[in-house]
């Protein structure tokens, strides 16, 4: 038995820092000594983070054309890519996965736990979304990708059989590994930074959405929503490829503010008189913000959100991703406003944060640690 084991992390790819880059950060902080492997790495993007003071190793799609920008369209070469790192010298990896990552070979003397964000989406339930959402449900270049994706369905479910251990970041997720790999998964909240947000009960006269603005977030949807609502503000923040559609699309009373700086973005966040949330999110880090600084969420009723937002509590569902059913959402919210209290909220979100990440996933390793260092199974 190997008394302080070697770790080392796998994450698919670090281009942006978002919710699956702040879970990285947080096992870091468990494990401070650990290095990084992943496909592709943008340092300038994260300047000040902990990631940026680790040792992190890249494949070879790095040094491919345009490979920073346009990883993506490296798919293909990904599951070749994860299996070319030779992590041999570890007794315990760790990966992080909403793509690849998870697809490391390890060796039956090492101890594989995989933190999964989801299974590959865009291969598995969502596959139909995004081939609609990108243009690619006809024709021949639309069998082309549906061909390669059941490729990577084989590859993606044969790899599942290299983890030891599998921990989700939602009872949703959990159900998807179940459906997809035929496991069952832990769940651990991601962490949320809820110390660095603070309580302001008193709030202004507009509403706030936070997204990365691609197609499946549903930030059009909200817009659309508050285009039939002039007398309503919407405070639209963050960047993306759909941003100048956005922006064209926008009414008067919908200001579309880009890429705000974490201050600024944490300010609106506390004025907000509510939170709104179109998308269907594995987990939904955003929302737990929001609820931080005392501000309800009106999200839609699927997916993580069900379980970070307690409804008529903390903020309130809608049934469906339609502007109807939003429209009347908010206006549910307006006539009840002041049954939700601000301190209750931040109180609620205060069960998602960076400690109780910490401490339940540490004890989680040590666990998984004891029984396989015994030569037990950690699963059947």
């Amino acid at each position: 038995m190997v008394k302080h084991p070697r770790v080392a992390f796998i994450h698919d790819w670090l281009t942006v820092f978002c919710g699956a880059e702040k879970v990285l950060e947080a096992l870091l902080e468990i494990f401070p000594e650990s290095p990084i492997y992943t496909l592709v790495y943008r340092p300038e993007n994260f300047k000040n983070t902990l990631i940026s003071k680790h040792s992190v190793h890249t494949s070879f799609i790095a040094k491919l054309p345009q490979a920073q920008e346009k990883y993506r369209l490296y798919l293909p070469l990904m599951p070749l890519a994860i299996e070319q790192f030779d992590l041999s010298e570890f007794d315990i990896v760790i990966s992080s996965s909403s793509a690849v990552a998870k697809g490391v070979i390890t060796g039956p003397d090492q101890l594989h736990i995989s933190y999964v964000h989801s299974p590959i989406r865009y291969a598995w339930d969502l596959q139909h979304q995004y081939l609609r959402e990108s243009g690619l449900d006809k024709g021949l270049k639309s069998w082309i990708v549906r061909w390669m994706l059941h490729k990577i369905r084989l590859w993606d479910t044969r790899t599942a059989n290299g983890v030891d251990a599998f921990v989700a970041n939602s009872r949703f997720i959990a159900r998807r590994i179940k459906k997809v790999y035929g496991r069952e998964a832990t769940v651990i909240y991601p962490p949320v930074d809820v110390n660095n947000f603070c309580l302001q009960e008193k709030k202004e006269e507009f509403y706030l959405t936070v997204s990365r603005l691609v197609p499946y977030k549903k930030v059009d949807l909200v817009i659309k929503a508050f285009a039939s609502m002039p007398k309503r503000r919407l405070v639209v923040a963050g960047d993306g490829p759909d941003f100048k559609k956005l922006k064209k699309s926008a009414t008067p009373n919908v200001e579309l503010v880009g890429f705000l700086d974490t201050v600024t973005l944490k300010s609106y966040m506390q004025r907000a008189k509510a939170f709104v949330f179109a998308a269907e999110e594995d987990f939904g880090i955003t929302p737990v913000e929001a609820q931080a600084c005392g501000t309800p969420v009106i999200a839609y009723g699927k997916g993580g959100a069900l379980e970070t937002v307690i409804n008529g509590k903390t903020g309130l569902f809608f049934p469906e991703q339609t502007v109807d059913a939003l429209v009347e959402a908010i206006g549910l919210f307006e006539s009840h406003r002041q049954d939700f209290d601000a301190r209750f909220i931040r109180q609620h979100a205060e069960q998602f944060s960076r400690n109780q990440f910490r401490q339940k996933f540490t004890e989680f390793v040590s666990d998984q640690w004891k029984k396989f260092s015994q030569g037990c199974p950690t699963h059947l």
